[in-house]
């Protein structure tokens, strides 16, 4: 235990990992307990949360573990009122829910659009709309939103859907930021490049289509990469505790690059 987030009150969203090994949620829900915060953990996968809770018992953290659905305002109210009724206060926010699905305007249909956006914007705006008012109380808090280097430009795939709907969180997360710094909230994002996590795996062959086994796959993603290999959900994760902890205390309206320089290459 590091104590870095002594006795904080965290909410994950996505906190657990669609198969084995280390999503960013995972990282994240384990990585805040381990510096002394109470994480509730929020997954539409009760199974998935509970595992992650698990490990945070087991290391003698503390978590609990809520079942919801982040795009239905019912069960945002119902985890932001679960976290209140256990730990009495909200401190950190990470909002980490997204999907990534390859194609544009001219590829993708309208409903799919519509999934995407409520996925990954929707479930972000319906947290932070039943969080503000309680940081707003405290006047103290942190929300960390988990965005895409895909905003900056194009990382070799044609993420057209997907880097629209972390623009629109990032854009969100800036003006949200200003408006709220004299409450005391700051509010920032965190822009991961190609990761090697279980959700990656799973998506692998729709990215790069079927060419071969996984490993090979892992091997095409890593050639892309500066640094010759992919990050991990641990280096999104201690990007997440930093903006989350007091030591970013004079940081907000930013956003954390954490892609092995991919991004120098748009320029």
């Amino acid at each position: 235990m590091g104590g870095r987030l002594q006795d904080k009150v965290a909410i994950v969203t996505g906190s657990g990992s669609v198969g084995p090994g280390w999503g960013n949620g995972k990282a994240m829900s384990v990585l805040f307990a381990r510096e002394g915060a109470q994480v509730v953990g929020a997954d539409i996968d009760g199974a998935a949360a509970a595992a992650t809770q698990q490990v945070i018992s087991d290391e003698g953290g503390h978590s609990i573990a809520v079942v919801a659905d982040v795009t239905l305002a019912a069960d945002v109210e119902r985890l932001v009122a679960t976290t209140l009724d256990t730990y009495g206060r909200i401190d950190i926010l990470v909002n980490n829910v997204g999907i990534a699905i390859v194609g544009g305007p001219a590829e993708l249909d309208e409903a799919t659009w519509d999934r995407l956006m409520s996925v990954n914007v929707k479930s972000a705006y319906l947290t932070c709309h039943h969080v503000l008012p309680v940081m707003i109380r405290q006047h103290a808090g942190a929300i960390v939103n988990n965005a895409s280097v895909a905003v900056r430009g194009w990382a070799g795939v044609n993420y057209g859907f997907y880097a629209a709907s972390k623009g629109a969180m990032v854009a969100m997360t800036r003006t949200m930021a200003i408006r709220h710094a004299p409450d005391g909230i700051r509010a920032n994002c965190v822009l991961p490049g190609l990761m090697n996590t279980p959700l990656v795996h799973a998506a692998l062959t729709r990215v790069y289509g079927d060419e071969g086994d996984i490993a090979n796959l892992i091997r095409t993603r890593d050639a892309q990469c500066p640094m010759g290999h992919m990050g991990d959900a641990w280096d999104t994760a201690y990007a997440a505790l930093f903006l989350a902890s007091d030591e970013a205390k004079y940081i907000t309206a930013t956003e954390l690059l954490v892609d092995g320089g991919l991004s120098a290459r748009f320029a």
